[in-house]
């Protein structure tokens, strides 16, 4: 049985664990309202949609940003026995997770009244005059080189039936900046769902237990917590 509490009500049974790896037309607005000036942010988009940004937090989301490990091991938490995550992107070997504004600051203010919180990784929080850099909306797809110059073709008379083309998988290019910058769960509408400090509360003292117990399903939380009411 499932330990998420009550005053946190599930997503409908219908959502699920998107893993578009593109952003939506919808959720670039999202993201650009962040931007005291959307229009430039959509004009450099527009330029370059395959380079990263950097947006501001405190507003429109807070970002909590966590070791990749932990960080996985968290939206999993949120996915598995909570009610799912807002939009979530790698960024340098680490996990970013789009939260409720106001998130930043509290969320280290209350792991701080639960035992477990020596378990849960360094995070790093980021809210109000603080900013982050986001992944490119669209991935980076490397051109596909034309063949040598003098290939040998087959006869006329014995050309074999053209194969379709078959996409070429994503390769990170270690030279490029947004090589270890992706997004896990792309924003895909304009008002997305986002995990407030409760939410990530539960969820990760949930993966910390999970990670100290080496996989093990912890049991249930006792009624009552050591944390201030929400």
């Amino acid at each position: 049985m499932s330990d998420w509490p009550s005053e946190h009500p599930r997503r409908p049974a219908s959502a699920t664990f998107h893993t578009a790896s593109y952003v939506t037309l919808a959720g670039a607005d999202w993201l650009a309202s962040a931007d005291p000036c959307p229009e430039s942010v959509h004009a450099r988009w527009a330029a370059c949609p395959d380079a990263p940004s950097t947006l501001p937090c405190g507003s429109v989301f807070d970002v909590i940003n966590a070791p990749a490990l932990f960080g996985r091991e968290l939206v999993d938490r949120l996915w598995t026995a909570g009610p799912g995550s807002g939009p979530v992107a790698t960024h340098r070997g680490r996990i970013l997770l789009f939260a409720e504004p106001g998130t930043a600051r509290r969320l280290p203010a209350l792991l701080g009244w639960e035992e477990w919180s020596g378990s849960v990784p360094p995070l790093l929080c980021h809210g109000t005059g603080d900013a982050v850099t986001v992944p490119p909306l669209f991935p980076h797809r490397p051109a596909r080189p034309d063949p040598p110059y003098g290939t040998p073709t087959a006869p006329t008379g014995d050309a074999p039936t053209p194969e379709p083309d078959r996409p070429e998988p994503d390769r990170p290019e270690p030279d490029r900046p947004d090589a270890t910058s992706r997004w896990l769960v792309a924003p895909d509408v304009r008002h997305p769902w986002l995990p407030g400090p409760g939410t990530l509360l539960w969820a990760c003292i949930r993966a910390a237990r999970r990670v100290h117990t080496g996989g093990a399903e912890p049991a249930a939380d006792a009624p009552g917590s050591s944390a201030p009411a929400l």
